[in-house]
């Protein structure tokens, strides 16, 4: 089908008229390894330890699951990058945070994600590159890792990396674009190296324990505004901000000291270089299944990838999508920001998968509520926000 959008028409044709002229590879609409390219660089060995990884994408990020360094850049840069394979940086400050202890029921990566983000604001992290270091990401898979990874940006940090270890390996073993043979033992031997000496000195050390982490969810217009799901939205006392938080409530209709369980909601989606990969499907299909999706509720699960979807029909998870009333999109970021026609109407909520809560960010005047693949699901089971552990 031809895209609609002339100016977005005239962008893809230019950009693979570019492509070709360059040799560059171009994986267009329908083209088997076609997606986000947050999941397609790792689901297809593109994404490895130690390297240094740049896109015109604040989201990034995500990379740093592998042990790579991978940062957002500008359009001004990608040309740099393209022409010369180098971009002047200010070395960043180093901040290792660490999460020791085992997770409670329900809680995913995306809520302790979340959860750090509103323990250190939106802001909290700037002009760092953060290590994440404990028991809770060891035990973590890479897809987890690269949730938490793909976040660091939304609190201010420049990046997020975690030290690739045997799970890393054993992910990338086999890919398309991974080492063979002999190249893969020279390249596991160099990646075993890739993590921080013992006596390392960084310029902020932040340490949670595990067991204080429950699902979490956001009340206002920036990741940071976050409460555990079973709590209610703070009394803010901070005469400086006290403007921009009323705005942000004014904004969702939310009031101080109101409890986020049970307020009715509009849409769910699923997906984003956040959390659309094969795992979030997974554990979306795993909550639902047996049950029916809410009268009230619109639901959009988005792939990441057309792999994603590939897996997701030979799983069987389809089956168990449809049986419970839900349908798929076409693979893409969609309503993560706004694009094509997948807007979240003025007005309504919708609690999301995604990364960015910011006013409009799904659609003029939509209310975004960040939460997990868990969070999600069972809220659109039920028509309101929903704490997984209730349903599970």
């Amino acid at each position: 089908m031809p895209i609609k959008d002339a100016l977005s028409a005239q962008q893809v044709k230019t950009l693979e008229k570019n492509c070709d002229e360059h040799g560059i590879d171009f994986w267009g609409l329908g083209h088997k390894m076609n997606g986000i390219v947050h999941v397609i660089g790792p689901e297809n060995g593109i994404t490895q330890p130690g390297l240094t990884i740049v896109c015109g994408d604040s989201h990034t990020s995500t990379h740093g699951a592998f042990g790579a360094i991978a940062f957002g850049i500008g359009t001004s840069e990608v040309e740099m990058v393209l022409s010369c394979q180098s971009i002047m940086q200010q070395k960043p400050k180093k901040m290792r945070i660490t999460i020791d202890g085992n997770l409670n029921s329900c809680v995913t990566p995306k809520d302790v994600a979340i959860y750090i983000i509103s323990k250190l604001s939106s802001s909290g992290a700037t002009g760092y590159f953060v290590e994440y270091s404990g028991d809770v990401f060891k035990s973590m898979t890479m897809e987890g890792r690269m949730t938490v990874c793909n976040l660091s940006i939304e609190m201010g940090a420049r990046g997020g990396m975690i030290a690739p270890d045997k799970k890393t390996f054993e992910y990338l073993k086999g890919k398309e674009f991974s080492p063979r043979d002999e190249e893969w033992d020279s390249a596991i031997e160099s990646w075993r190296n890739l993590k921080s000496d013992p006596d390392s000195v960084f310029d902020k050390e932040i340490s949670f324990n595990a067991n204080e982490i429950e699902p979490m969810i956001t009340y206002g217009t920036n990741p940071g505004m976050a409460v555990p799901i079973s709590k209610e939205i703070p009394y803010f006392n901070d005469s400086s901000s006290k403007s921009s938080f009323s705005k942000s409530l004014e904004y969702m209709n939310f009031k101080e000291g109101e409890v986020m369980l049970g307020k009715k909601i509009d849409y769910v989606f699923l997906g984003s270089c956040t959390n659309g990969r094969i795992e979030d499907f997974r554990s979306f299909a795993n909550l639902i299944k047996g049950k029916r999706k809410a009268e009230n509720i619109d639901a959009w699960l988005v792939p990441g990838s057309l792999k994603v979807l590939k897996s997701i029909k030979d799983e069987g998870i389809l089956e168990i999508l449809k049986n419970s009333g839900f349908k798929l999109r076409e693979p893409g970021c969609s309503a993560c920001l706004a694009m094509n026609d997948d807007k979240i109407p003025a007005g309504k909520y919708a609690v999301s998968t995604t990364n960015r809560n910011f006013e409009g960010r799904q659609g003029p005047g939509a209310r975004t509520i960040l939460a997990s693949p868990l969070v999600a699901a069972a809220s659109a089971i039920t028509g309101k926000i929903t704490d997984p552990r209730e349903i599970i």
